[in-house]
């Protein structure tokens, strides 16, 4: 289950949070206060898998980045509002040059020319 993965990371932040070590005696104890089956392997495999990161280093990173993307959206709209502004002028002079042409065409036809 797609979930119960999901809880098992949430557990080992919420060890993080609360400052306890992340180890599998630790998050077994977790995983079992939530009511779910514990897994040795899927939390051996957590373990080793967070033993290799700085958790704190990549919340950080987690937490800026969507902080940086919503400062850089503001700067990319004005942006974005002119080009859709050019684009749709330019749709509209083709329309107009397309209306000329028809007109041409139903007076030859009409006229014989």
């Amino acid at each position: 289950m797609a979930q119960e993965g999901k809880a098992y990371i949430h557990a080992a932040l919420a060890l993080y949070y609360a400052g306890k070590e992340i180890n599998e005696e630790n998050l077994a104890k977790v995983i079992e206060a939530l009511g779910l089956p514990v897994d040795e392997a899927k939390i051996k495999m957590l373990v080793a898998s967070l033993g290799e990161i700085n958790l704190e280093e990549v919340l950080k990173q987690a937490v800026a980045a969507p902080v940086a993307a919503a400062a850089a959206a503001p700067a990319a709209a004005p942006a974005e509002a002119a080009e859709a502004a050019e684009e749709e002028k330019k749709e509209e002079e083709e329309e107009e040059k397309e209306e000329e042409v028809d007109i041409g065409e139903g007076l030859s036809g009409l006229f014989g020319f």
